[in-house]
């Protein structure tokens, strides 16, 4: 009989972690983690961004391990240039300092897509593979920011298909000397959504 009930406890527990590993509960909503659809939630309103696995694998799922790992929540746009593009996903909005991220990914620029309005589009330096979690929404048609245009250009991997009001409202934001708003723009978290 002790035997019988051991097995029925460990199915149960088998059972539950199982179905916890597969569904990731946030708040009230069940997360899909397969989605190529995410929720940009800030405290401005939403911004909904289709990601292109099939145009940029490399960056879609660097960027996907990155809210996986919920990584995005209380980080801020800390770069904002009107007429330009609105940059974040790395700078924490408490202590206003980088976060530590994973290594680097190799540029995904010559992938087709361009840095027009309303796509989104990974940050680096200088060096070409150089970017990290760091991303920016295009408020315009950055051509100079293309492939071949000047120079190896800024890997393009989805666009917003909802919520460019709230792209458009936070690109208006007062800031500082070196673009940063004047008050936090915040990314209170990215989840995926179907």
């Amino acid at each position: 009989m002790d035997l019988k009930v051991a097995v029925a406890v460990v199915i149960l527990l088998l059972t539950f972690a199982i179905g916890f590993g597969i569904y990731k509960m946030t708040g009230n909503a069940v997360q899909v983690e397969d989605s190529d659809m995410v929720k940009i939630e800030t405290n401005y309103g939403d911004i909904v961004v289709e990601l292109y696995p099939e145009k940029a694998p490399i960056t879609v799922g660097n960027f996907k391990q990155y809210v996986n790992e919920d990584f995005y929540s209380n980080t801020i746009f800390h770069r904002v240039i009107d007429g330009f593009m609105i940059q974040g996903g790395g700078v924490d909005a408490k202590t206003g300092r980088e976060k530590e991220t994973h290594a680097e990914i190799k540029l995904e620029s010559q992938n087709g897509l361009k840095n027009d309005r309303g796509t989104i589009a990974m940050a680096r330096t200088m060096v070409l593979d150089s970017a990290t979690s760091q991303f920016f929404v295009n408020t315009k048609n950055n051509d100079f920011l293309n492939y071949g245009y000047r120079d190896e250009g800024y890997a393009v991997f989805g666009k917003v298909i909802s919520g460019m009001d709230v792209v458009d409202k936070i690109s208006k934001v007062q800031t500082d000397g070196d673009d940063k708003p004047l008050k936090n723009v915040v990314i209170k978290k990215i989840v995926f959504v179907e």
